[in-house]
């Protein structure tokens, strides 16, 4: 793993993309970068999207992340609402794929429980141990970009660092019989066994 580290999380959204850009060297996690893209004035659904590729392609190329992760969306009652999702979340995630990085989807639930240790936290409760975490002392305007923070600090901490931390253990030498593949097998291997 390398010492310093950038990682890019996105709240998708059709009418506001969320945004946040934190820094990992070593131990330490530090904010880089958050906001938001306002996409409602723009009427047509396909100049929307577009606008969200080239958001998340110019984060990539400016801030170089290590990581990209995408809150996924959670399955509401509305059909098309979660089909524009959908489509924003996999333009963001098609960006990503050409800026030659792979974008995991966290659900809100895991994205909460990383950051504040309850699945069922509020955004404001989110938002006051992002503050804390990342020593944040202004204010924000906008959620969904303290949504997007979220995301990038729960990918850290999901990140594959345990085998930096945790020992290689050495597989203990199978000691039990093998399995039996006919009757005449399980016979000759147990002859206590039979009565």
């Amino acid at each position: 793993m390398k010492d310093n580290h950038v990682i890019l999380g996105i709240d998708p959204g059709t009418l506001v993309m969320g945004y946040g850009l934190i820094l990992v060297n070593k131990s330490k996690v530090s904010l880089i970068e958050m906001g938001v893209l306002q996409l409602s004035r723009h009427k047509d659904h396909s100049e929307r999207l577009r606008l969200i590729f080239r958001k998340t392609e110019s984060l990539i190329t400016l801030h170089k992340p290590t990581a990209v992760a995408i809150e996924a969306p959670f399955f509401g009652k509305n059909v098309q609402s979660m089909l524009k999702l959908g489509r924003a979340q996999g333009v963001a995630i098609a960006a990503a794929m050409m800026g030659g990085l792979q974008a995991v989807e966290y659900s809100p639930r895991k994205i909460k429980q990383s950051v504040t240790g309850r699945g069922g936290a509020t955004k404001e409760q989110v938002w006051k141990m992002l503050q804390h975490t990342l020593n944040i002392v202004e204010d924000v305007q906008y959620m969904d970009a303290t949504d997007a923070v979220a995301v990038a600090l729960c990918h850290h901490y999901q990140s594959p660092v345990l085998t930096e931390i945790v020992p290689q253990t050495i597989p203990k030498k199978n000691t039990a019989k093998k399995s039996a593949n006919s009757w005449e097998t399980f016979v000759s291997q147990n002859p206590d066994r039979v009565k």
